[in-house]
This record gives structure tokens, sequence and C-alpha cells, in this order.
């Protein structure tokens, strides 16, 4: 599969949340810079670009990262009702290890300068405009067969110290990143009964938000 098969719309449908779908390989580093160059090319307020991305293949750090997100996994069990833990259990919540490769997505809010055309009244928009690179390369990934997890069971102290951040840049992501043997046609929450999806016709409103 590559990037000319499919449009964005199919894309978009197709892209998952990958945990334990990866084969195992290593995504190439020709597609990798594919995939990075297409998040590259996101949006952003005032044109900052407040993004960059730590590529992690180290396999002494992908299992200490590992490690931490079990920790954190347990950590969120235990405030479960019996219930949900119940529900909890079978989902798996990273594909560090299997991915072979993993990038953190970072936000430098002093990108640009201290004048951003665009943040001065709406300052999550740096934020806003890091996000908008994390999909970008989420959809180009799936249109190269490749997916990605974004995990998110974790310390923001102990990402940005484990991948060697400075002071004033912050961890928005860490993204499992692997060819897959397939993208599940329904998404893994909703598969295991964590929740289901909104119909669009709850999520549009006409000129005033009704509740």
């Amino acid at each position: 599969m590559c990037a000319d098969d499919l449009s964005v719309y199919e894309a978009i449908r197709l892209r998952r949340d990958v945990r334990a779908e990866f084969t195992g390989d290593i995504v190439d580093d020709v597609t990798l810079w594919r995939i990075l160059e297409a998040a590259h090319q996101a949006p952003s307020v005032g044109n900052s670009q407040p993004w960059d991305f730590v590529v992690v293949r180290d396999p002494a750090t992908l299992r200490e990262f590992a490690d931490h997100v079990a920790s954190k996994r347990v950590e969120f069990r235990s405030t479960l009702p019996p219930e949900r833990a119940a529900t909890f259990d079978p989902i798996k919540v990273e594909g560090i290890i299997e991915s072979g490769t993993g990038i953190t997505v970072s936000y430098d809010h002093g990108r640009g300068g201290p004048q951003i055309l665009g943040r001065a009244t709406v300052p999550e928009t740096g934020i806003y405009s890091t996000v908008l690179a994390i999909q970008n390369l989420w959809l180009a990934a799936t249109a190269e067969g490749v997916g990605v997890g974004w995990v998110s069971f974790y310390d923001p102290a102990f990402l940005t110290e484990l991948v060697g951040l400075p002071n004033g840049i912050r961890p928005v992501a860490w993204l499992c990143v692997g060819p897959v043997h397939r993208f599940q046609l329904i998404p893994d929450l909703e598969r295991f009964g964590w929740r289901t999806r909104r119909p669009l016709t709850d999520a549009v409103h006409r000129e005033k938000y009704r509740g």
C-alpha cells in the first residue's frame, strides 16, 4: 500500500490507534522520512512550526519507556470500579516494543519569538498546531500501510528526561510507529466495549449550541 492508493477520505476511515497489530518489522527510513515530511507540512499558527520529532529506536530506551507505561496502566486500573476494570483488562494500551520505533512529538512555546501572529488571544493554538502535525503524520502513515499508536499513559516529566528535552520544551505525544499486519475495521475501544462513537447528528449544531 502506498500514498497514491488511498484518498484522504479513505485514509481517515482506515486510520486506527494501533496497539496489537504491529508486525515487528522496523519502518524503513525512506518511508519514515516521507511520513515526517507530511507531519512537517501541517499548518501552524503564525507559521511558527512549534513541533520537533525525536525518533527513538534504542531497545533499552523502548524497554524503559514500556516499563514506565506499564506501571501507569496499573495505577489507572486501580482507580476503576470493578466492572470498568474488567472491561479495561483486555485492552492493550501500547505497542512500544512491538513497533520498534517511537516518535516523541514535542512543543516549543517560544518557537517563532514572543509575537506569534494569531496566538495573542488564544495561546493554545500553539499546541493545536502540534496536534495537527500529529494528525498529518497519522494519516500519511496510514496511507503507507504503517500503523501509529498514541501512548498517553506516562508522566510528562519522565518522558522529558528520557528523550532529553530541554527546559521549556514539553512532550505532546509518544507515537509507536511501524508496519502492521492489518488495520482493525472497528476501533479497539469499541471492540472491547469501553465506549462507542457518537453519531455525527449528535455533534452538529445549527447557529447555536443545543444542549
